[in-house]
């Protein structure tokens, strides 16, 4: 059964696209569900900001071997989501 706590851990673990789309699904079966609305607003606003970003953040990530990388990561990371 998809719910919206079931899309909120998917969105703690960072499946955005697979919360949103259990968002999305809850909103067509109740269209009056706030809770999605306001969680479909957020994750599409953060998928257009972070778009091509995160695309070469990830490669960045999956690549670091340095702890200096690790940092810079970490400060990509607190400074994107402020």
């Amino acid at each position: 059964m998809k719910t919206l706590t079931l899309a909120n851990i998917y969105e703690l673990q960072g499946l955005k696209d697979d919360a949103l789309e259990i968002y999305k699904e809850i909103l067509k079966k109740d269209p009056a569900n706030s809770d999605a609305k306001i969680a479909i607003r957020r994750l599409s606003g953060m998928r257009k900001k972070f778009l091509n970003v995160n695309a070469e953040m990830k490669n960045f990530f999956l690549r670091m071997e340095e702890e200096i990388e690790f940092y810079e990561f970490e400060r990509w990371l607190l400074k994107s989501w402020n």
